[in-house]
This record gives structure tokens, C-alpha cells and sequence, in this order.
């Protein structure tokens, strides 16, 4: 019995080693539900929901650069506020975008290139850069030029840190090339198609957005490299920019409980931020119509510490940034939550908002960004362009009718006395104001362009900031996962830009 159980055993083996012989078995090892590839246009949507959500929701906006450009403080755990930033929150940055979105943007740019499709890889090339932008504004010198190798034959997983002012190079390279490329692009070029959530396909408006970043860039870059800047702005202003709100680049969320603005998300469960005294106690002096779309009454008078009395208007007042727990606590009802449209309505603690909330759009870089980039390059005498007061008055104007605000308030609004362009050095401090004002739920672009300006000046760390972070932080400090897989170029970068403080400037900041 033995002998037999043995020899059909044997008999199995040499028959399956013949077939074995015969017939690829490889196929075995795949599973059907795990696919290694996807589609261009489904990595696409993925990488683009990805990265709207890391840079709009908690982490990127209300528990960092919203707080030091001041545009929200917080009211409840009140650490970041104090200057202090979770490691969790700066790793997550890190290790989620470098294997998130810009690995997917990476692959859509194989595929695209491959397939001689403009229309598809030329858009993942402007999105990824604008998400490279964001980080190397976030630090300083990070992994750049070899990064996102680490599944290519030879390439490293432990990219280099390219020196920022390279990066910002390589940056403008890629989106002139992704540009020229956009604005020659044929029309029988499908491309993305519908997984294009941006601009639906429409190649004309990714060259705008594509040479709008340029511009971006190079303006950041004025004082660390006016050269190279002016060239910049020039080129990119001559390759076409954009003209109306119609070119913004933004997310129009779909609010269908899946995929909502993350700021309403946020807000449906959590009641720790207010808006900040410097933004409310500016906007209240210049009476700015926006302010009633930023922000929301306060629920209880400022005086009485009760609810409002019946017949009296209730006021719009601010929340001083850093404050400790003790301190803040009287505040919670006193001060302005952030404004009724970014909420979904019913939350966990009360009814803010409607459920429209969670279809808010998040934007990305907007035609007002780029007027008032126009209006200090005309004040400044860069990029070949006159005027300045003809592209503040459109930079003030699209920016409240983005938020809906009439254009007959903002016709009021401009002729104001605090308002009206006043041209030189004034009206480059109006500039730098305005767009601050403008910038609001994009707070990194806020905080860049306060470190670039320091316009307002009103901004300045609050009464408990933690005594190693003295002043507005001028950057993040490095991801502590970077100490475990990457210890040695992060040790070459830290020796080049300087210490890892939340008070060393980076390269354009001058």
C-alpha cells in the first residue's frame, strides 16, 4: 500500500515536470484582483483626488500653513498653533505623496509618452510639478531628480536632495515643455478624456494653468535669482497665462458622501478652528464683502459672553492665533467659525451650513493669483508688462466674484480709500495684501507668499508660542521616517541649507 501511495505520488510529480516542460506556468503566480497596471485615466482621477485632498483637507491646510499665514487659529488642541507640528502630519507629506500621487503622475507620463499622447502625459507633468512645488516650499532641498526610481533598472531608494534653487529649474523646464507641447497638441490627440477632472480634456486651458505655475515660480524665485525670474516671467506671460475665472484650476467635488470637499469632511466631525483675528480684524477695516463668505457670525456676543440679544447684529471677530488651551477656552463661542459654505450641513455638534457644503470647490491656482502676480511684475517692471492697476483691479475683482461676491460690491470695494490702488511702493503693499486676502483655503500659497513678502506684517506668532519657535515658521521640519531609510543624504541636505528649524529659510527666501 505503501509502495503503490508512493509510486502514484512519482507518477504525479514526473507528469506535472513534463507538462511543466511544456506549458508556461508563470501565469499562476498572477492574481486577476491585483492588476500591477491601470489605465492612464484612472490613475489620473486617483493621483488628482489624492493630491487635492492632501494639500485641502486637515493636515495640509488646518493644521499647518493656514496657521502661520493666520488665516485660521485653532481653539481646541492648540499645539500646531503654538508652532508645533505632529510628525505623524510631516511624515505623512512625505511617504504619502512621494508614493501617492507623484508615483501615479510619473506612470501616466510613461503611458502617455509612449502612446504619443500629448493630451495625457503633458497634464500629469503640470500636476506633478505643481505638487513637487508644494513640497520643496514645505522644505526646502528634497528628493527631486531621483526620485520615484526606486522600481527602474538602476535607480535608487535613497534618492539624493536636489538644492532647491535646481529643483525650481527643473520645475520651469517641465512645464515649458509640457506647454509647447499642450499648445501644438492635435485634436485628434483623445488623451484623458472624462478622467481629466481638472479641465475635461481641454488642452488650451492646461497650457494656461502650465505657464500660470511658471509664472508662479519664477515670481517666487525674484529675489534669490531676479535673472533667471524676469526671463521667466517674461516667457511666460508671452506663451499665454490665465485670463478669467473660467481657466482656474480647481476640483469641483461631486458632494456625493464619497468625494467631498475635505474641509466640509473635516468639519462634520470636528469643531477645532476658528478664524484667525489677523485675517477677521483686516477684512473688518477694509469692510470686505468676502468676509461674510470666509467666515460665520459669531454665536454669542464678545461683550456678554451670551448668546445674542434679540435685534442686535451679530459680529464678525477673529480668533488670536496661539493661545495656549487655558487661555483659548473662552473663546470657543465668541469667535468666527469658518464660513457656512464649507460645511456639509448637519454635524456631529450642530447644523453649519447646508449639505451644498461638501460640493465647494478646492482650487489650485486661480486667474486672481496670476492678475495680482501681473499687477507687482507691472509695479516691479518684470516680465515686459505695464499697468498695474488695470491687473490689481481684475485681481481683486475675480478673486470676490470666485467667491460670490456681485461685481457691483466689488466695484465699491475697489473705490474704497483703503482699497484703491495707490501705485510704487503703497501699491505694492497692496499687492502683497490683497492676494493674501485672495489666497484663503489655499494656505500654502498664503504662508509661501508671507515668507516671500512679509506683507501683512501683522503676522506674527501668538502670546504662547513654544520658545523654539520664536517667529512664523519659515519651513517644515524634515519627515523623521526620512532618519530611517534615508539618513545620510538627509544629513548632505541639512549641512547645505542649514538646520532642520522651523526657523531656516530656504533658498528663495530672502
Amino acid at each position: 500500500m505503501k509502495f503503490t501511495r508512493l509510486s502514484a505520488a512519482l507518477v504525479t510529480i514526473v507528469s506535472v515536470t513534463t507538462m511543466a516542460c511544456k506549458t508556461d506556468l508563470t501565469g499562476l503566480n498572477v492574481n486577476p484582483n491585483s492588476p500591477t497596471t491601470a489605465p492612464a485615466g484612472s490613475l489620473f482621477t486617483n493621483a488628482t483626488v489624492t493630491l487635492m485632498g492632501r494639500w485641502n483637507n486637515t493636515g495640509g491646510t488646518l493644521s499647518g500653513a493656514s496657521l502661520f499665514a493666520q488665516h485660521a487659529a485653532q481653539v481646541q488642541y492648540v499645539e500646531e498653533d503654538r508652532g508645533h507640528l505632529r510628525a505623524t502630519t510631516i511624515d505623512g507629506f512625505n511617504s504619502g505623496a512621494y508614493a501617492g500621487e507623484l508615483e501615479d503622475y510619473q506612470k501616466v507620463q510613461g503611458i502617455g509618452k509612449a502612446g504619443a499622447s500629448v493630451a495625457t502625459w503633458a497634464p500629469a507633468a503640470v500636476m506633478q510639478s505643481l505638487d513637487f512645488q508644494l513640497l520643496t516650499d514645505m522644505w526646502g532641498d528634497i528628493p527631486y531628480s531621483q526620485a520615484l526610481q526606486g522600481d527602474v533598472a538602476g535607480g535608487s531608494l535613497r534618492p539624493v536632495y536636489d538644492a532647491q534653487k535646481d529643483i525650481y529649474y527643473g520645475l520651469l523646464k517641465t512645464l515649458t515643455d509640457a506647454s509647447t507641447a499642450l499648445r501644438a497638441a492635435p485634436a485628434t490627440d483623445a488623451g484623458l478624456g472624462s478622467a481629466d477632472i481638472i479641465y475635461k480634456g481641454d488642452v488650451t486651458k492646461w497650457a494656461k494653468f502650465a505657464n500660470s505655475l511658471r509664472a508662479r515660480l519664477a515670481l517666487r524665485m525674484s529675489k534669490a535669482d531676479p535673472t533667471k525670474a524676469a526671463t521667466e516671467l517674461t516667457a511666460a506671460f508671452a506663451a499665454g497665462v490665465m485670463t478669467s475665472n473660467s481657466d482656474n484650476a480647481q476640483m469641483a467635488w461631486p458632494g456625493d458622501g464619497v468625494f467631498d470637499n475635505p474641509l466640509a469632511t473635516n468639519f462634520s466631525t470636528r469643531d477645532d478652528h476658528r478664524i484667525s483675528k489677523t485675517l477677521l480684524d483686516t477684512m473688518n477695516a477694509l469692510a470686505d464683502p468676502r468676509m461674510k463668505v470666509y467666515a460665520q457670525p459669531t454665536l454669542w456676543d464678545p461683550a456678554t459672553k451670551k448668546p445674542w440679544a434679540a435685534g442686535v447684529t451679530p459680529q464678525y471677530v477673529g480668533l488670536q492665533n496661539g493661545l495656549d488651551n487655558t487661555t483659548v477656552a473662552p473663546f470657543f463661542n465668541t469667535t468666527s467659525r469658518p464660513g457656512a459654505m464649507f460645511y456639509p450641513g448637519a454635524t456631529s455638534y450642530g447644523t453649519f451650513g447646508t449639505a451644498a457644503g461638501k460640493k465647494t470647490p478646492s482650487y489650485l491656482l486661480t486667474y486672481a493669483e496670476v492678475a495680482f502676480t501681473q499687477a507687482e511684475c507691472a509695479e516691479r517692471g518684470l516680465g515686459g508688462l505695464s499697468g498695474a492697476a488695470a491687473y490689481y483691479n481684475a485681481a481683486v475683482t475675480s478673486s470676490m466674484t470666485q467667491w460670490g461676491v456681485s461685481a457691483a460690491d466689488a466695484a465699491a470695494y475697489l473705490a474704497s480709500p483703503g482699497v484703491a490702488y495707490k501705485g510704487g511702493a503703497a501699491g505694492l503693499q497692496q499687492i502683497g495684501l490683497q492676494k493674501w486676502i485672495a489666497l484663503f483655503t489655499q494656505s500654502h500659497e498664503a504662508w509661501s507668499e508671507w515668507r516671500r513678502t512679509g506683507n501683512p506684517a501683522t503676522v506674527k506668532m501668538g502670546p504662547s508660542a513654544y520658545p523654539d519657535v520664536p517667529t512664523i515658521p519659515r519651513r517644515y521640519p524634515y519627515p523623521s521616517n526620512e532618519l530611517s531609510v534615508n539618513a545620510i543624504n538627509l544629513a548632505a541636505a541639512i549641512a547645505r541649507q542649514g538646520p532642520d528649524l522651523y526657523t531656516t529659510r530656504i533658498w528663495w527666501d530672502k
